[in-house]
């Protein structure tokens, strides 16, 4: 009985200590945010952007939408309703009737698995973030 049970203890410690080791390599939504904006000069907040000039959309847990677009500007929405709802994982549905994305409009989050919409998130402004411009020296 003692060996099931020193069995088990050691099984458990081990399932408890790779879950620790995997959430720590982890990066936190912040420190996503953070290296997705790095190197790179916030701009005025804006209300919209056009959908043409998106070339990727990328989803940080519980906290934003980062937008790539042309240009090598990309546009960080912290939505103002529903960022809960936010994981990478999800697929965003976008229903809009002209040819921007704006702050108005809602988005639904799909689960990728099942298909089914699992929730929905009211967008934010969007904020620009550039690279700095290089100086040329003579």
């Amino acid at each position: 009985m003692k060996t099931l049970t020193r069995i088990t203890l050691a099984a458990s410690l081990a399932a408890l200590t790779a879950a620790t080791v995997a959430t720590a390599a982890r990066p936190t939504p912040d420190e996503q945010l953070a290296k997705a904006i790095e190197g790179r000069t916030a701009g005025e907040p804006v209300k919209c952007i056009r959908l043409r000039d998106i070339r990727s959309t990328r989803v940080i847990d519980k906290t934003a939408i980062v937008y790539d677009t042309l240009g090598s500007t990309i546009y960080v929405n912290r939505p103002k309703a529903g960022a809960a709802f936010l994981q990478d994982d999800m697929i965003l549905v976008v229903d809009t009737h002209s040819s921007e994305l704006c702050n108005i409009d809602i988005v639904k989050l799909m689960d990728p698995g099942s298909k089914m919409i699992s929730g929905t998130v009211g967008l934010g402004n969007f904020v620009p973030y550039t690279k700095p411009k290089k100086e040329k020296h003579d």
